[in-house]
């Protein structure tokens, strides 16, 4: 499929997929749909950033390449390696069957057949459906010098591998990359991408967004579900819950089939909202129940 032609367009793709966005995403991503520029999404975690790599690609019918970063992450990791158990099999077969011209082997260990290509590479390679998507998520995970070669690659879509040579994209993927703010990512990357900030959506957002997402919740449930969560948000908490939480939690409301929230339903179902175990004990008892009255309070029609 082509890419789409208008921020409209961009926007109805994606809520085909149930992925819900606002004009300023459906921009930024239209404008990186358009110009081939990579798209930086930075936020808090659980609001999307990942989730609109794999919307686009579905949208677009293109192969989704995910390279899950992390603190160590290495060019083996994401570019490629050699597959030495394979060459040391070949070598001890060569040898055993005698007369071994060394020079004659080793430029045959050193080929595709034995090359294992990792999420970089393989964004570099042609796909039958088109250009891929390359979603290098958390990329705040890695240190600086994996972000140094990586601007490197983003910049010409290409990787050297000494024994084969330089592979360049023949089309350019879609990159998608994504950030916690864990730490300050180098302006040098960022300059190389647009940006867009994933903020906590509004009220009737986030009420969109479940819906599409767990359409089968009843209207009452859903909203005191996103105005329970938002007034998470405003708790001085370790860790507020996401657009993520939101949908688990209504999830396994309904699984539980609650019909509307109460303390002891909340008490029951914390777990699947708030992570950390100090953000569950000051939402114990009274504490959730005040929310749950204020949040009940504010949904009465005036």
């Amino acid at each position: 499929m082509q890419n789409p032609t208008s921020i409209d367009a961009v926007q109805d793709l994606l809520t085909e997929q149930n992925y819900i966005c606002g004009r300023g995403l459906g921009t930024v991503a239209f404008l990186a749909l358009t110009l081939g520029r990579p798209l930086f999404l930075e936020g808090e975690a659980g609001t999307g950033k990942t989730e609109i790599a794999k919307a686009i690609a579905t949208a677009l019918g293109r192969r989704l390449i995910r390279l899950q970063c992390y603190e160590g992450l290495d060019v083996s990791s994401a570019v490629y390696e050699w597959n030495f158990a394979e060459q040391m099999i070949a070598i001890r077969t060569a040898e055993a069957a005698g007369g071994v011209d060394r020079g004659h082997l080793k430029d045959e260990l050193f080929t595709q057949d034995y090359l294992i290509e990792r999420p970089l590479l393989q964004a570099m390679r042609p796909q039958s459906g088109g250009a891929p998507v390359l979603l290098i998520d958390e990329i705040d995970r890695t240190d600086e010098p994996f972000e140094a070669f990586l601007l490197e690659a983003l910049s010409d879509f290409q990787v050297t591998i000494p024994e084969l040579g330089t592979i360049h994209a023949p089309e350019p993927p879609i990159v998608i990359l994504t950030s916690n703010r864990t730490r300050e990512v180098h302006d040098a990357l960022k300059r190389r991408c647009l940006y867009h900030w994933v903020d906590y959506p509004a009220f009737d957002r986030e009420i969109e967004i479940l819906q599409a997402r767990a359409p089968e919740a009843a209207d009452r449930l859903s909203r005191e579900v996103v105005a329970f969560v938002q007034a998470l948000r405003t708790e001085d908490l370790f860790k507020k819950p996401g657009v993520a939480e939101t949908i688990d939690w209504a999830k396994c409301l309904l699984a539980l089939d609650v019909i509307s929230l109460s303390p002891e339903v909340i008490a029951d179902t914390l777990g699947a909202i708030l992570k950390y175990q100090d953000d569950i004990q000051k939402l114990q008892g009274s504490e959730a129940k005040r929310i749950l009255d204020e949040v009940k309070a504010s949904l009465e029609p005036a």
